[in-house]
């Protein structure tokens, strides 16, 4: 079977940039990786990963390019076989390529289809919109409100004769 995915730029813009591929089920996760990659013009030479996504877009486990974890356990690309983590019932993932700029990619399952013969795979289908020279600011927010505060506890830290500590401390 042929998985067609929208692959989607997180961007600050209000354009819509996206390309849409086809890509075998039995094909890896780094197959997926490249074709992304060449898609939008990067040469793929910066780390990446997948993380799984549910439908509010919120991320899960990754697996990535390369395994930099202590214990050398991380799921990687390359042995992740793309039907072993998208499916009907999974149809979204989330895709960032070069950690230190942070391109980041909604990556969504939008048909299962039958192969055509004489077609190549992976196959770019189409293409939406310019990427922009540099990534997109990403705004990083807890959740939930900032009800505690650490230092509100009424101290003029500017005051250093009245501030109560025993001068020989060390």
């Amino acid at each position: 079977m042929i998985y067609r995915f929208r692959v989607i730029l997180d961007n600050d813009t209000e354009d819509d940039i996206f390309r849409d591929l086809e890509i075998r089920e039995t094909d890896s996760l780094e197959d997926l990786h490249n074709i992304i990659t060449q898609s939008f013009g990067f040469d793929g030479t910066e780390m990446a990963s997948f993380y799984i996504s549910n439908d509010q877009w919120d991320q899960g486990e990754e697996i990535s390019l390369f395994d930099l974890s202590d214990n050398g356990t991380a799921r990687l690309m390359n042995e992740t076989e793309i039907s072993a983590v998208v499916h009907e019932a999974q149809t979204k993932l989330i895709y960032v390529y070069d950690f230190l700029s942070m391109w980041t990619f909604y990556v969504e399952l939008a048909e299962i289809v039958d192969v055509v013969e004489g077609h190549d795979y992976p196959n770019l289908m189409f293409v939406q919109g310019q990427v922009p020279d540099t990534a997109p600011d990403r705004v990083f927010e807890a959740e939930g409100g900032d009800d505690f505060n650490d230092f509100d506890d009424d101290i003029d830290v500017e005051d250093y004769d009245n501030l109560d500590f025993d001068e020989n401390w060390n």
